[in-house]
Parts: C-alpha cells; structure tokens; sequence
C-alpha cells in the first residue's frame, strides 16, 4: 500500500509519499481499498503541527486524513459488510492511503448516482455541516443565518442543509467568481467581501441580526459575527482559517500569537445580559459519539437520495500531488471540494 506520511511539522515537503504493508482488520473492523480521499483545511493544519487532537491522539508520524470512498476488501470478526460493497467512512486520521482499515461503525454505503471522488468529499463536510446547524444552533425556518467561507467545503455543504431547514441564508464569499457556486446551492443571497463591505450589507439584509452565524474565519471575523447576532442568536465557531498562512505552507509565528491575542473572549455576564450563545466544536474529539454521527449520516444520506443536498464542484489531483493540493487549498482560491486520487 501507499500512504502519504508527515514526521514532523512543516510545509509541503513534510508530505512525504511512503510504502507501507497492508493492514488488516481486527474485530469490528474492515478494510476499504481506496478510490478516492477528501482534502479538508484539517489536514494542512495538521501537516503545520497545530491540530490538537492530532498531537494527542496519534503524535508524529501521521497520516492524515478524514474520508474515505473505495470498495470493502476485507473484513474482521463480526463484521458482516459484503465484499466488493461500494462504501464511504469517516477515518479520523490515517486516510491518506490506498488502504485503510477503519472500525464499521464509521463506514456508510456509498450514494447511488456520485462518483467515488464526489462521495469521498461528502462525509466531513457534510457531517461538520449538519451538526453545527442542526445540533449546535437550530435555527427556526423562515431565520436568516449567515455562512462565511460559502462557496467552501463545509460552506457549501451549510447553505443546502440551512436551506432545506427552512432558512434564509447569507451566503459570504471573498471573491467573485465563487459567487455563482454559492448561488447554485442554495444562498438566497451572496455578499462578495472583496467587492463590498461585508458587515455594511450584512445589516442591509438583516437589520435585526442573525439567528445563526457560522465562523471558521477566526479573529478576523469572530467579534463582528457575534456582534450581528440577532437577540438569542446563536454564534458557532468550527475553524480559525484567517490566521493561518496563504501561501508557504509554514504559519508565521509573530501573526499566529498575535491574532491569538486578538481573539474574542466571550464574557460569560456579556452572553446573558445579551441573550447570545457561542458555540464550538471539533468532530475529531466526538468519534466516542457515534450515535449523533450516525444520526447525521442517516439524515445527509437521505438528503442525497432525496435530492436535496447535491456535492459542490470537485477538483481531483493525484496522490502524488497532495503538496499541490495543500498549497491551493490554503490560497483561498478554490471552490468547492478537492479530492486526492491514488
């Protein structure tokens, strides 16, 4: 098998593309040859050495990696899955490889009608997607909430899931050729923040404020996200993505303590005097949970055989060029999914 391994912090050229035996699986477990495997903002956070549950549940070396599509091609003691079946898992760490072996609890039968490189971008995204808007702020249909980052992974897979929710969702995206794709999955308005002041028509759309804001932006959003809550608004930080670099592939360590100062602190008097929430989470720490995971799966997975929730655009790149990957998922740049294929 090949699996792409990190040793020690750094930028792209700690990705380093290694031959490894291939697992096999223990009881409760299965092994997925793999077709293809998504790329989250994560997994550069962890090649940076940054990700917490990465240094303290696995340490150095890592592979990372958190979805997986391929094909069921063995299984352990108890474990009933069919060779040959088509299946998407969720792997918290260890995907980026031609084999994986991952408990059955976290593997799902892929969805009728998509491609292994679509289904492999779909369990992450959709599942960060679906607890952050349907367990963490529940917002009531016919709410305006505001996604940033939309034209995203996770942003896109928020505006569909809002949507069928009921909501009227603000769409934030920071350039403008990513404005049709947030249109296209279900914004009901877009705000380009490369070409208009983001807060100004924020409040245009929303005067009262917003019954949900959904942040992975980090201190350069998180203040005014709070701040454009409507009363008993629901803030959910998921991510820090604008503290982290664009380009290098390294953080810069002065910017990173800085923003870090910089960060809101929540005032616990402020929070109730305001009628406001802040909430975050990290689905790498709630794989102990697999009955919520479960339950959000069994709802994204309908959505897709309803046809409401459909996967964003997909851009592929071989195994070989996960740096590549890397650097054009931190530009900014990209819209939608990428997905390494080995």
């Amino acid at each position: 098998m090949r699996k792409v391994v990190i040793h020690r912090a750094g930028g792209y050229e700690r990705l380093s593309l290694e031959e490894g035996q291939c697992p096999e699986p223990g009881p409760g477990e299965l092994r997925i040859d793999v077709a293809a495997i998504g790329v989250n903002y994560a997994d550069c956070v962890i090649r940076m050495g940054l990700y917490a549950s990465a240094r303290e549940l696995v340490g150095w070396p890592i592979t990372p990696g958190f979805e997986v599509a391929g094909v069921v091609s063995a299984v352990g003691p108890g474990v009933t899955w069919p060779i040959g079946q088509d299946v998407i898992a969720v792997t918290r760490f260890g995907g980026y490889a031609s084999q994986v072996v991952v408990p059955a609890s976290q593997v799902f039968m892929a969805p009728q009608g998509l491609s292994a490189t679509q289904a492999a971008g779909l369990p992450t995204v959709f599942l960060t997607a679906d607890y952050a808007l349907h367990m963490l702020a529940r917002p009531m249909p016919g709410e305006w909430v505001l996604v940033h980052s939309a034209a995203g992974g996770v942003g896109s897979a928020l505006l569909q899931i809002a949507r069928a929710a009921g909501c009227h969702v603000v769409g934030v995206v920071g350039a403008e050729h990513k404005v049709a794709a947030a249109q296209a999955l279900g914004a009901t308005l877009v705000i380009d923040r490369s070409r208009a002041d983001l807060w100004a028509a924020a409040r245009g759309i929303a005067p009262a404020g917003f019954a949900a804001v959904f942040d992975a932006n980090g201190v350069s959003t998180l203040a005014d996200s709070y701040g454009h809550l409507a009363p008993a608004g629901r803030l959910v930080v998921y991510g820090f993505h604008s503290m982290l670099p664009r380009r290098g592939g390294r953080p810069n360590w002065l910017r990173l303590a800085w923003d870090y100062l910089r960060t809101p602190r929540f005032s616990a008097m402020d929070l109730v005097n305001r009628n406001k929430s802040v909430m975050g989470f990290n689905l790498s720490y709630m794989f102990h949970r697999g009955d919520l995971l479960g339950a959000a799966m069994g709802r994204i997975l309908g959505g897709f055989a309803a046809g409401t929730l459909r996967m964003p655009a997909v851009t592929t790149y071989p195994l070989t060029e996960v740096a590549q990957a890397h650097a054009d998922l931190e530009s900014g740049r990209t819209v939608g999914k990428l997905v390494l294929v080995p």
